[in-house]
């Protein structure tokens, strides 16, 4: 008699529902200190609880969308201060072109547009350092 397959998901069924990079996954994400055991395996992949998972994805990983006024011009400063991005990881990321040019200049600061902010964090992966 065969067994049925064990319920959960692997990593690779993980990465795909939550739309990442399987190696990301398992180079990272699965490597985290609140990151569940696994429950069973199917062949030589190991099987996770789905529920266990995405309580530690929401915790520590999931993006929370950010309020931002579609409309309204943001400084770096006031970037970090809504989304956690810092305003040096914006300076360092226009150098190498992963942030967009700024919409306007206000005396020396540059400034971006709620709508444009938004759609450089779309992509972005999350980094939440959590409080010690």
């Amino acid at each position: 008699m065969v067994n049925a397959a064990p319920e959960g998901e692997t990593l690779k069924e993980i990465a795909a529902r939550h739309g990442r990079a399987y190696n990301t996954v398992r180079a990272h994400w699965s490597r985290h200190p609140d990151w569940p055991a696994h429950i069973d395996k199917r062949g030589r992949e190991k099987v996770y609880d789905s529920a266990a998972v995405d309580a530690v994805i929401a915790q520590h990983f999931a993006r929370t969308p950010t309020e931002l006024e579609a409309r309204r011009l943001y400084t770096a400063r006031e970037i970090e201060d809504v989304t956690g991005v810092t305003a040096a990881t914006i300076r360092a990321d226009r150098s190498k072109g992963r942030w967009p040019a700024p919409d306007d200049t206000q005396g020396r600061s540059h400034v971006w547009y709620g709508a444009t902010v938004a759609k450089a964090l779309e992509g972005r992966r999350s980094y939440r350092k959590d409080a010690t």
